[in-house]
């Protein structure tokens, strides 16, 4: 079983949501990514987690408890093959940023006038490059409590600061020339290149199809139904409602890809069907899409098909969706810190960042 605590960090890691919405179908592109959290007032959790992530599947894990950086795909041990101190620089680098993040809370708690209490600070840096390796895009983005605090805008080479508490270090690192020329470097060309090595790395891995199971789910008869997928691989998903052969928004509630205890990957699509008359039913239809499958998963909704809580306790939903009720719960709790953000670092980025 995995770690409790890697776990949570994979659920929070679900719900965030980022600025930048690719225009490509899900399998047309690849990613790297990185997401750093500093915490403090949360018992039993590390004051700093780092996890590392190649198309949305966990490939590096760092936490102030730990103090070491480690493969969390076997595959990603051949990484020494060329680079034989690349685990220790890791873990010195992140020992480094962990260190700096720390003290970037005490500092924007001074500048909000806070003094206790549960304070998040999160980095997300990455890049993204489609099959053909020649569409680039990149990303970094820093957020506090749950708000946005300073992003890279790689189209003018200028940071945005959506709060004026961030003003300081947005003027700071604009004039920084050199810090701008290392973040646009890292974006447009180290990210890419590390993220070609590392799907060269994990080719039988990463290009693995696990086939889903699809539900229809429905808490009672007046209750909206959730077309549910679990058990997929890779997360390079997506899934919608069609009526009459036609894709449908009206009504219609998409939920996250969400990750699975086993490494699989689960996402819902849920349909108001309050003023659609029992008749009309069979012209809705569910659609999944994955990577690595040529055909959509089709499904039509019956009423049949429908499972509902009426004779099933809740154990049944958490069982089915692969989620402990632990994670849940966890879930539930770190919803509040959740931002919506999307963006880039690279080791050095954040040393001094807000002074």
């Amino acid at each position: 079983m995995k770690n409790p605590e890697i776990s949570m960090v994979i659920i929070l890691l679900g719900g965030i949501k980022h600025h930048h919405q690719s225009t490509a179908p899900p399998w047309m592109h690849h990613s790297l990514q990185y997401i750093y959290t500093a915490s403090t007032g949360i018992n039993s959790f590390p004051d700093f987690v780092a996890v590392g992530l190649v198309d949305g599947t966990e490939v590096m894990y760092y936490d102030s408890d730990i103090r070491k950086a480690i493969p969390k795909q076997d595959w990603m041990r051949k990484v020494t093959e060329d680079d034989p101190q690349y685990w220790d620089f890791q873990s010195q680098g992140l020992y480094e940023t962990q260190m700096s993040f720390i003290n970037s809370i005490e500092v924007a708690k001074k500048r909000l006038n806070q003094s206790r209490g549960v304070h998040i600070f999160q980095n997300m840096y990455g890049c993204e490059i489609d099959d053909e390796y020649e569409r680039v895009e990149g990303w970094e983005s820093f957020g506090y409590d749950g708000e946005d605090f300073i992003a890279f805008d790689l189209k003018t080479e200028r940071w945005s600061a959506p709060v004026h508490q961030a003003f300081i270090t947005k003027n700071k690192w604009d004039y920084d020339k050199m810090k701008v020329a290392e973040t646009k470097n890292y974006i447009t060309q180290t990210c890419p290149a590390w993220l070609k090595k590392y799907l060269k790395y994990g080719k039988n891995s990463l290009v693995r199809t696990d086939h889903p199971s699809v539900y229809f789910l429905q808490k009672s008869s007046s209750s909206q139904v959730s077309c549910h997928a679990t058990g997929f691989y890779p997360s390079r998903a997506e899934m919608f409602w069609r009526k009459d052969g036609e894709e449908i928004h009206e009504d219609v509630n998409k939920g996250e890809i969400l990750p699975n205890n086993d490494g699989t990957f689960q996402m819902r699509v849920d349909l108001d069907l309050s003023s659609i008359s029992s008749d009309d039913w069979m012209r809705y239809e569910c659609v999944f899409q994955l990577s690595g499958l040529k055909e959509d998963l089709v499904t039509k909704l019956e009423k049949e098909k429908i499972r509902t809580n009426k004779k099933k306790s809740l154990f049944f939903i958490f069982t089915i969706t692969g989620v402990t009720i632990g994670g849940a719960i966890g879930l539930g709790i770190y919803h509040f810190f959740l931002w919506k953000v999307r963006g880039k670092k690279s080791t050095n980025c954040f040393f001094f960042l807000l002074f």
